[in-house]
């Protein structure tokens, strides 16, 4: 502990655990209202939900595989050959996710999506996509008769499109479009591993695979639309690297999942940061001009049907400061957001955030990368609030952050990566 290397990540640990803590008690102890979805005692800023201690039919699985990926996970990431490591880690974090979410029982995986302000219901209900799309932005405003829900008008057309397709295929049930995000969602790992790979970076994904499996961003993975969003980023940024790694070609896929992003969220354009990281990481930037041609044509594509982008982005800003928003103090949320982000992808991610200089060229651009965007988006004050689920996308890239603490902290570090989990998982209900 005397060398720098060995307090920066004990400096790191307590600022994360500090900060979280703060968040906690400065609305708890001194009745600040933060407007959270519920307020103390009931809520339990700076989440959503509130405190409720229980178990349920998925802690002893969850307890299984925890153990499971902290005593073979390691050793298992550095022997399989790549392909199995991506099925290996597909399967394990699937599990995860499925154990995790069902400590509520099968209603943590349908609960949230069935909501009436969530997509589902009115995905249910579209008949006409042309219709659909002409009067979306027309039902955007507060103040509009037949407004949409808060998450269908809080964003882009593309994410409730997603659900009405589920629906028109037979998984539009609660249940069965859970089912479909929780397993889209368990595909993020092997992304980030395909990245990596593309990007020379192997072994770096191999030491950070286990800590990626068992992060705390579970909780909201399993029962959030906002996974959806986080796969088609991570896919996205996986044929990016391809692109600039393997073949131009791959520039085709890579403009088209990254070009959707926006179409799911009007704040996914800050994943432009993780996409320049990773043409920096390559030192290729080749795939530049063709990805962004293809990636601008995906949200044109809806211009014919009478949705047109900027007026969206302008009118949802409206609709934003119409409502809750305009009531959460900043002086809390800048701040508090950023405690929701330690929270979700564990303190060990912020010791790892100490001791980032000197690391391999593709984790410094990646963390970088998410961290500018996530600063950028609080700073924008268009986030008070919901990031433990909005910010997903770029949450797997900051969790790489791990691979930078010291041989001797690996260890521990994933054991308490499982156990923070698991206690969040037990003691406080997200509200998502």
């Amino acid at each position: 502990m005397g060398s720098s290397g060995g307090v920066a990540p004990w400096l790191g640990l307590a600022a994360g655990l500090l900060l979280v803590a703060a968040a906690i008690l400065a609305p708890l102890l001194t009745g600040w209202e933060v407007h959270s979805r519920f307020s103390p005692p009931e809520g339990f800023p700076p989440w959503q939900g509130w405190l409720d201690p229980r178990v349920g039919p998925g802690t002893l699985p969850a307890l299984v595989i925890a153990a499971l990926v902290v005593t073979r996970g390691a050793s298992l990431a550095q022997r399989l050959p790549f392909a199995r490591l991506a099925v290996a880690t597909f399967l394990a974090s699937l599990a995860w996710l499925v154990s995790l979410a069902t400590i509520d029982g099968t209603s943590g995986i349908s609960g949230v999506l069935g909501e009436p302000n969530e997509y589902l219901e009115t995905a249910r209900s579209v008949h006409d996509v042309p219709v659909f799309l002409g009067e979306f932005v027309d039902r955007v405003p507060l103040d509009a008769a037949d407004n949409w829900p808060v998450h269908v008008s809080g964003h882009p057309p593309g994410m409730t499109l997603f659900f009405v397709f589920l629906a028109r295929i037979g998984l539009g049930g609660d249940l069965a479009a859970g089912l479909v995000v929780t397993v889209l969602a368990a595909t993020i790992v092997p992304a980030v591993l395909v990245t990596l790979r593309a990007l020379d970076a192997d072994e770096v994904g191999r030491r950070a695979a286990p800590y990626l499996v068992l992060t705390p961003a579970a909780l909201l993975l399993a029962v959030s639309a906002d996974a959806v969003m986080a796969t088609v980023a991570a896919w996205g940024l996986a044929a990016l690297a391809l692109a600039a790694s393997r073949s131009l070609w791959w520039s085709v896929p890579a403009g088209l999942l990254l070009g959707s992003l926006v179409l799911l969220s009007y704040g996914l354009g800050l994943f432009g940061c993780l996409a320049l990281a990773v043409l920096f990481t390559a030192r290729s930037w080749r795939p530049l001009l063709p990805t962004a041609l293809v990636a601008l044509a995906v949200p044109l594509s809806l211009a014919p049907f009478g949705y047109w982008w900027p007026e969206g982005f302008t009118v949802l800003r409206e609709r934003y400061w119409d409502g809750v928003a305009s009531l959460r103090p900043a002086s809390y949320w800048l701040w508090a957001d950023l405690a929701l982000v330690v929270a979700a992808v564990g303190p060990w991610a912020t010791a790892g955030l100490a001791r980032l200089r000197g690391l391999p060229r593709a984790l410094l651009a990646l963390v970088v990368g998410a961290l500018a965007a996530m600063v950028v988006a609080d700073l924008s004050l268009m986030s008070k609030a919901e990031v433990e689920r909005i910010w997903l996308p770029f949450m797997p890239w900051l969790t790489l952050a791990v691979v930078a603490l010291p041989k001797r902290w690996l260890g521990p570090a994933l054991v308490g990566q499982a156990c923070w989990t698991l206690l969040l998982a037990h003691l406080v209900n997200t509200g998502w």
